[in-house]
């Protein structure tokens, strides 16, 4: 078997040309990435039928979840590449750039002219002999303790002094506001299917709807109005029957909110939520799941979601 060989390059690659060209191609392979992630992209709006100018025969429950799989399992494959990528990467930003020979070290420039001759250090005088240490004098005799003074006998007790009169009771301040005046709480018990897409869907609750007057609801049970502004205690949660890799979130007045985002890394069956935030008269609560598209069944015969909506102040 022949050794491979390689063809000489002339001029050869400098090791700056060299890292360069290492991280061009670094970029190149983002840009292919990013071509087949679109494509992705694409296929799940043909099969959601949402490409413009395209029609065709709705997909079935089954056809998105097989589409689904196919581009859960394209990002895995495209993650571990970048895994790669950012390795190799770094390998060339934190490579040591190669040196030349060192330079022949220059003429040792010329002496200025000296000083004045330093004159000579004179000697120095001989340490006198040291003197004997005189004998310590005798300890003088301790002087006697002195009596202890008698201490004084303890003063009588004084009486009393009479109770002063009550005060009178002052006014009653006024009664503070009623933190549960404004409350909501509805959920789904009846086990829907919630058809997930990648931009949110609206998750239905329509059942048991428990609401203050000063909270309303539109007709299919997802947005629900407050008219009082103040401090507000949301939570949620949402089960399903089997787990999911989508994520769940609170959207005020359409926009999503982020510290009320549950987005899994693991497939889940179950999310929740509590958060505290202020509301102005005429903002909008809804619940939402998002991201990769799914088809959610809420858990029968129970809260398969819930929402929940108190005042605090």
């Amino acid at each position: 078997m022949s050794m491979p060989s390689f063809s000489n390059i002339d001029p050869p690659i400098q090791r700056e040309d060299a890292v360069n060209q290492i991280l061009s191609s670094i970029a190149m392979e983002e840009l292919g990435l990013s071509h087949i992630l679109n494509a992705e992209g694409e296929k799940l709006q043909y099969i959601l039928g949402t490409i413009p100018g395209l029609s065709g025969p709705a997909a079935t429950v089954s056809d998105v979840l097989s589409a689904n799989e196919s581009v859960r399992s394209l990002l895995e494959t495209a993650a571990q590449n970048q895994i790669f990528l950012k390795a190799k990467m770094q390998g060339a930003l934190t490579a040591s750039p190669m040196q030349g020979p060192t330079g022949a070290t220059g003429p040792t420039g010329a002496t200025g002219p000296a000083g004045g001759p330093t004159g000579a250090t004179g000697a120095t005088g001989a340490t006198g002999a040291t003197g004997a240490t005189g004998a310590t004098g005798a300890t003088g005799p301790a002087g006697a303790d002195g009596a202890a003074g008698a201490t004084g006998a303890a003063g009588a007790t004084g009486a009393d002094g009479a109770v002063g009169a009550t005060g009178a009771t002052g006014p009653t301040g006024p009664t503070g506001p009623n933190a549960t005046a404004t409350s909501a709480y509805a959920a789904n018990t009846s086990g829907s299917l919630i058809a997930v897409v990648l931009g949110g869907t609206l998750v239905p609750l329509p059942d048991a709807q428990l609401l203050s007057p000063d909270i309303t609801v539109n007709g299919a049970g997802t947005i629900f109005t407050v008219n009082t502004t103040g401090r507000y205690q949301l939570s949620y949660d949402i089960n399903t029957t089997a787990g999911l890799a989508s994520g769940t979130r609170l959207l005020i007045n359409g926009a999503p909110i982020t510290a009320s985002t549950v987005a899994p890394l693991l497939s889940l069956s179950h999310f929740s939520n509590e958060l505290l935030l202020d509301l102005n008269a005429g903002d909008t609560v809804s619940l939402q799941m998002f991201g990769v598209v799914s088809g959610a069944t809420l858990l029968p015969g129970s809260a398969g979601a819930s929402l929940t909506i108190l005042r605090l102040s």
